[in-house]
């Protein structure tokens, strides 16, 4: 017999398994039904490990009456048992990376500020393995490398996701009686990516190509991951070794394998002030060809008013006057 709460206590002890007894963890809700599951989840976990569960609902302010639904489900929260519960407002109507994005960065940059201020070990997120597999999907589309292949980590800085492991049924089978979860229109509605990879495109790969799908998309995610980090750190060494304030060598970049040397390409024309969210594929690969296909062409020009050169043996990044 299934019991789908039990599956997800499980995921949650795991999680929180490195704290320290009396450690403050918070757990991100919006009111939806996953985050609310988590949310009973992580009080149940925490009463019985020494640990100290509140939580944090973030406003972003998009929808009517958001206000109104943080304080209801802040409410829920505590009717849960979770201390301290922390509603934050932000402003997430501008920004480079669209709505969703700009949402997404202004709510992480939340979670992670009122985690200083309440003294948090960690703010656990509700996404499951559906969102692995959706955020995939989305990666794939874009084109963007493996990187994008890789999801979201379970992991990064004081955020953790504990559900990665576990499909979106047996999250929410696991809502207990009491709270009403809310549900988010956007989560619906097809003008949005993610919606139509949730409603449309995974069904009909489900369909064709057996359940497995999902799951295997969050295993190629988990895979990705780890030679996306991999790569990383060879190019963050080479960079550590040549350094990124200055011109950097044609003929050490030459010998490096082209993942490594793309990322070293990348990471030193972010250090010298080129947009991380305007920085393409594209510009990174017309900065390569001056290292592999020199023919004595003009320099790249590059997003943040950058030119990237190449004279005397050495590749720079410099301002644009």
């Amino acid at each position: 017999m299934a019991h789908p709460h039990l599956d997800v206590r499980r995921a949650v002890r795991m999680a929180l398994a490195d704290l320290e007894d009396g450690a403050t963890v918070l757990v991100a809700c919006s009111g939806g039904a996953d985050s609310l599951s988590l949310a009973a989840a992580t009080a149940w976990v925490a009463g019985r490990s020494g640990l100290r569960a509140g939580a944090v609902c973030v406003d972003h302010g998009l929808q009517p009456r958001s206000a109104e639904r943080a304080r209801s489900t802040a409410a829920a929260l505590c009717g849960l048992g979770l201390d301290p519960v922390v509603t934050v407002h932000v402003d997430a109507s501008h920004g480079p990376d669209g709505p969703e994005g700009n949402a997404r960065a202004a709510r992480y940059t939340a979670l992670t500020a009122t985690a200083t201020r309440v003294g948090a070990a960690a703010v656990l997120l509700g996404h499951t393995l559906d969102d692995q597999a959706e955020t995939v999907l989305l990666g794939l589309a874009r084109g963007s490398g493996p990187r994008s292949l890789s999801g979201m980590a379970d992991r990064s800085g004081v955020l953790r996701r504990p559900l990665l492991g576990l499909r979106r049924g047996v999250v929410r089978a696991a809502l207990p009686a009491g709270p009403t979860p809310w549900e988010d229109p956007h989560n619906d509605d097809v003008t949005y990516a993610r919606a139509r990879v949730r409603h449309r495109v995974l069904p009909v790969l489900e369909a064709e190509l057996g359940p497995g799908v999902a799951a295997a998309l969050a295993r190629t995610a988990e895979l990705a991951r780890a030679d996306a980090d991999a790569l990383d750190a060879e190019a963050e060494a080479v960079l550590a070794a040549v350094g990124t304030d200055g011109p950097l060598p044609v003929d050490h970049l030459a010998k490096l394998p082209r993942a490594v040397r793309w990322r070293v390409l990348r990471r030193a024309a972010i250090a010298a002030g080129s947009p991380a969210t305007d920085l393409t594929a594209a510009h990174v690969a017309a900065v390569d060809a001056l290292v592999t296909a020199w023919r004595g062409q003009a320099g790249i020009d590059l997003p943040g008013g950058l030119r990237a050169t190449r004279r005397d043996g050495v590749l720079r990044f410099t301002a644009q006057r």
